[in-house]
């Protein structure tokens, strides 16, 4: 079960970063509201889900009770989905994408040393491999992306790859991602408030973010929190950095965009880093 909820959750990911690019790309809607909606429309799927498997009034109240109040998942989900949204004004689907789940990578792996996870010879030097082809990426020079978006994309990493430590402990998927949008949503409502004068929203931008919202976060996300439970620390933080092949290639096919020099190399040291590594760990 877990190899086909992580090809979910990989799948949906790349589909957020083509949904992401095609509306604020192309000025379909601005950031700040592209997150709104996103976020509320997220909340709005889990929520029937859960009304749908748990139907009784007695199984509803005991999902409201359990655990504590997951303050921490939403904030970095909101410090996820809004730098997030604010990267892509500048950067295509797939270097966004390279530079989002490296550094989520780059995090999941420093918290599995943190837990002693031992590395074996092969995953050091995959992992060295990944992670030299993000930094080729996003160097100096003529075809590399924007300093601000490539920035904002890392703090969006680096948010992801905490959010999905936290996950790990999930009992309840689907419970605990709904609790995490519905807290979140109000964080994305104040954004949109501090930034009125400037918020737009066509509606292609608001079929697009219904989408990214309901569909590659709301279910992609519940997929991911009940795969995290099958993966460690390490193959969780690889198995990502398959999401920005399946981005470039999309964001080719669907949007147009240019595939350069620059991130054909990066995707080929990034993705055989990560074999190297994978292979490493089935060792």
């Amino acid at each position: 079960m877990t190899p086909a909820l992580t090809l979910f959750a990989l799948v949906a990911f790349a589909a957020n970063s083509v949904l992401c690019r095609l509306a604020l790309g192309h000025g379909s809607a601005d950031p700040a509201s592209f997150t709104f909606i996103r976020l509320l429309s997220g909340v709005c799927a889990l929520a029937l889900i859960c009304a749908v498997r748990w139907r009784s009034p007695e199984d509803m109240a005991r999902i409201r009770r359990a655990g504590p109040i997951p303050w921490a998942s939403a904030i970095l989900l909101f410090l996820y989905a809004a730098p997030f949204s604010f990267a892509y004004i500048s950067l295509g689907a797939g270097t966004g994408a390279l530079i989002l789940f490296a550094c989520v990578q780059a995090t999941m792996l420093a918290a599995a040393m943190g837990a002693g996870e031992r590395f074996r010879w092969m995953e050091a030097a995959g992992l060295a491999i990944a992670l030299a082809g993000l930094t080729y990426l996003v160097f100096p020079g003529l075809s590399a992306p924007s300093p601000v978006g490539s920035a904002l994309m890392a703090i969006a990493g680096i948010s992801w790859g905490l959010y999905s430590l936290r996950g790990r402990g999930s009992t309840n998927p689907i419970a605990d991602t709904t609790k995490n949008f519905a807290l979140a949503f109000p964080l994305s409502a104040l954004l949109c408030v501090s930034m009125l004068k400037s918020v737009h929203m066509s509606a292609r931008g608001l079929m697009l973010a219904i989408a990214s919202g309901a569909f590659a976060s709301g279910l992609g996300y519940v997929a991911w929190y009940a795969a995290l439970r099958g993966l460690t620390r390490i193959r969780a933080a690889t198995v990502q950095l398959t999401v920005p092949v399946l981005a470039a290639v999309a964001g080719v096919v669907l949007i147009g965009e240019t595939v350069t020099l620059r991130l054909v190399l990066s995707a080929i040291l990034i993705l055989g880093g990560v074999g190297l590594a994978l292979a490493g760990r089935a060792r």
